[in-house]
C-alpha cells in the first residue's frame, strides 16, 4: 500500500457550539479528563512549535505540566534551540493529538517565563535521575558520544549527590493562549472545528471553522 492511500474515516464523537463550555480552558480540560481516563499514551504530550531568528520554524514534543486560567505550563532548558527562539520570539503554537479519540487540540499565544519559585517547586519534584540530567545536559548543544554525556551525568552526581540545586538554566514557561481551536474529526472529513478567539477585554469568541 502506497503512503497515498493511507486514511482512515473518523466516526467516535462530533462536536457542537451547543456542548463546548463558554471557557476553552475548562473545555480542555474536560477533553483532557477524558484522554487520561481513556489510558492513553502520554496525554500530557504536546508539539511546541517556535520561530528561529532565521524566520524558520521548528518543532518538538514536550510534556505538559499544569493548565490553569494563567495559561499552558511546562519546564525545559532555557539555552535549548527552543529556549533561544522563544527569547527572540515570544509567540509558541501548542498541539495536542489524542489520536484514539480522534481529536487535536490547537493552542496560540505570547509565552513567558515563570516565577523561579515556581520553577525552583517543580524542579524539586522531579525525579533524582531528572534533576542530574537538567544539570549534566547542555541541551540541543553538539556533543562528541554518548560516555562524554555520562561523564557529565557523573561528575554532576558526584557533586550534588542526592540534593541538587535547579540549574539557572533551566526552568518554566507559561503559554498565555490568546487562540484555542478543538477538533473533532468526522466522516467523510468534514471534521468538527471550534474556535475560541481572546478578545481585547479578556473573553473569549467562539465560531464554528470549515474542515
Amino acid at each position: 500500500m502506497s503512503i497515498a492511500e493511507l486514511r482512515k474515516d473518523y466516526s467516535r464523537a462530533s462536536l457542537s457550539e451547543a456542548d463546548v463550555a463558554s471557557d476553552p480552558i475548562e473545555q480542555f480540560s474536560r477533553w483532557f479528563d477524558e484522554a487520561i481516563k481513556s489510558e492513553l499514551p502520554e496525554p500530557n504530550a504536546m508539539s511546541v512549535a517556535t520561530v528561529g531568528n532565521d524566520g524558520r520554524p521548528s518543532s518538538r514534543i514536550v510534556l505538559i505540566k499544569q493548565v490553569d486560567a494563567n495559561g499552558f505550563t511546562w519546564f525545559t532548558n532555557y539555552e535549548s534551540r527552543k529556549g533561544l527562539d522563544i527569547k527572540k520570539h515570544p509567540y509558541v503554537a501548542l498541539l495536542f493529538h489524542w489520536v484514539e479519540l480522534e481529536r487535536q487540540v490547537r493552542i496560540e499565544g505570547q509565552i513567558e517565563r515563570v516565577s523561579a519559585a515556581e520553577s525552583d517547586a517543580y524542579f524539586a519534584s522531579r525525579p533524582l535521575r531528572s534533576q542530574l540530567g537538567a544539570i549534566a545536559s547542555q541541551q540541543s548543544q553538539p556533543i562528541a558520544d554518548r560516555n562524554l554525556l555520562e561523564t557529565h551525568y557523573a561528575a554532576a552526581e558526584q557533586e550534588y549527590g542526592s540534593h541538587p540545586v535547579r540549574p539557572q538554566h533551566w526552568g518554566g514557561y507559561r503559554v498565555k493562549p490568546e487562540r484555542i481551536e478543538f477538533w473533532q474529526g468526522r466522516p467523510s472529513r468534514l471534521h468538527d472545528r471550534i474556535l475560541y478567539t481572546r478578545t481585547a477585554n479578556g473573553t473569549w469568541d467562539r465560531q464554528r471553522l470549515q474542515p
